[in-house]
């Protein structure tokens, strides 16, 4: 392996797979070019002298202009890169054939088959707020039930979803609240549920459960607490009895197609193009070849790289759709007076991307090169397999919990910053370098950078397709062995 990458044929730019000092002397297309600067890993550098306002190229496709003359061998990054990005756009349908060419393997998991057919891969009691008020009470409710357990516990956890939403919301903010909880509530990840509610929100208890539609009322039980006399201890006896019922749930074999796994990525750099996104993508096409569903989402995060989703479209419906799901996003960012391209984080810049193009275009390779089957909006439900775009912005908790209140039952999460957050559904962080997986394995599962060091793409796939099904067995991953689940809601609306 060399200490460098170019990426494309295409590419006016290559990759640091190491820090390189400055003056090292790379060939790259037979030609020898001297670093002008130290570049590094993670970071690009000119193959060629590049004038100001020419496109930088990485992956085949401009990732924004030069701002100054760059020399061949100049690094590449933030401080002389500027996006190309500005306001909405119109966009042509120009469908491409899509052939995965891939075998049903019938590969199977051993999931929980809830009485409505979902399939969950957890078997969890959770409380479920109605409102923010009542977070301090379902801590303590929770607390005092384990009490009773005596460290015994026959259920894979039990959780409060705390959030700060529920009340002094208007419109489709309230209503998108309402849909993000609905959703959770009836997540196959739980074998019991407990709606705490307070009596005087705007998110009424009596009301949510009308929302709620069909749902399985021995497994689902509401408290509200102004209306009883002591509702902690009628929050343990909720409990008590939802745990009776969901310890008797047994997992049974189940094929992978029915699997509904979320695509996410956070704390970027500039690997995460080239080794975590890309396994994730050839392991979609694997899924949906399969069956399966997976979702990919953050819009603000495809800008740059949409028109590679709108040609994967099905069809025309499809393609109007996600043209709107990308110009609906922007037209957000410019309501509130943002640009739409200053995306990357200071942790994405130090760690090699320098704009929201090139951001998106490793982003948007988590999903591979299946067509795009359905776009959902957010707090919308997954209903048709495959592979499915969602409504969501690029943050990486809201994102997640959108992915699990869609339907997903595990998110699949790479980075190359590292992170230990999890949302309520398992949340595996995939690495995209070595040294991060090395120094943060209390952080991150599964890593991607055994790539740079010459695995082939094929091998480690096959890895994390069997590490996938034992997660969907049943092994915990990090986050969820530091009992770290959280949930956020995208507020978009006023508080009153």
């Amino acid at each position: 392996m060399t200490n460098y990458l170019k990426i494309n044929p295409a590419d006016n730019v290559a990759v640091a797979i190491v820090t390189l000092a400055k003056g090292t002397k790379v060939t790259i297309d037979g030609i020898e070019i001297t670093l002008q600067d130290e570049i590094g890993a993670g970071h690009k550098f000119a193959l060629k002298d590049l004038a100001a306002k020419e496109n930088v190229i990485k992956y085949g496709y401009p990732i924004g202009h030069a701002k100054t003359d760059l020399k061949q061998g100049a690094l590449v990054n933030d401080s002389n890169v500027k996006t190309n990005l500005e306001g909405l756009l119109d966009y042509e349908y120009n469908p491409i054939k899509v052939d995965l060419n891939i075998p049903n393997r019938n590969l199977t998991f051993k999931g929980y088959k809830r009485k409505n057919g979902d399939v969950g891969i957890r078997n969890e009691i959770w409380i479920v707020p109605t409102v923010g008020c009542v977070n301090g009470i379902a801590d303590t409710i929770i607390r005092e039930f384990k009490k009773t357990l005596n460290g015994e516990m026959k259920v894979d956890a039990i959780e409060a979803f705390k959030h700060n939403y529920g009340c002094s919301q208007l419109g489709d903010d309230h209503e998108a609240t309402k849909m993000i909880l609905r959703n959770i509530v009836k997540h196959p990840n739980a074998g019991g549920v407990l709606v705490l509610g307070l009596g005087c929100e705007n998110n009424q208890p009596d009301v949510f459960k009308e929302f709620l539609g069909e749902y399985d009322t021995d497994r689902v039980k509401f408290i509200v607490s102004q209306q009883v006399n002591d509702e902690i201890a009628d929050g343990v006896a909720v409990l008590k009895d939802l745990y009776e019922k969901a310890s008797k749930d047994v997992r049974t074999e189940l094929p992978i197609s029915e699997l509904k796994i979320g695509l996410k990525c956070g704390g970027s750099d500039g690997f995460s193009g080239i080794t975590a996104n890309p396994l994730l993508g050839v392991f979609s096409d694997f899924m949906v070849a399969q069956g399966a569903t997976t979702v990919l989402t953050e819009v603000p995060e495809m800008f740059g790289a949409e028109t590679i989703l709108m040609n994967r479209c099905e069809s025309v419906d499809l393609f109007n759709k996600t043209v709107h799901l990308i110009n609906d996003f922007k037209q957000y960012f410019l309501s509130h007076g943002e640009p739409v391209g200053e995306n990357p984080s200071p942790g994405n810049k130090a760690g090699g991307i320098s704009t929201l193009e090139e951001k998106a275009l490793g982003c948007t390779q988590k999903c591979g090169k299946a067509y795009v089957k359905d776009v959902l909006m957010y707090g919308d439900c997954i209903k048709t397999k495959g592979l499915n775009l969602l409504s969501a912005p690029g943050n990486d908790l809201v994102a997640a919990t959108a992915l699990g209140a869609a339907g997903c039952q595990m998110v699949l999460f790479t980075t190359g910053r590292g992170t230990p957050f999890g949302s309520f559904v398992p949340t595996m962080k995939v690495s995209t370098n070595t040294p991060l997986f090395e120094k943060k394995p209390q952080w991150i599962d599964f890593n991607a950078g055994s790539l740079l060091q010459g695995k082939s793409m094929e091998d480690l796939c096959e890895e994390f397709i069997q590490y996938v099904i034992k997660v969907a067995n049943g092994e915990f991953v990090n986050h969820e062995k530091k009992e770290a689940r959280e949930i956020a809601i995208f507020k978009r609306g006023v508080t009153l």
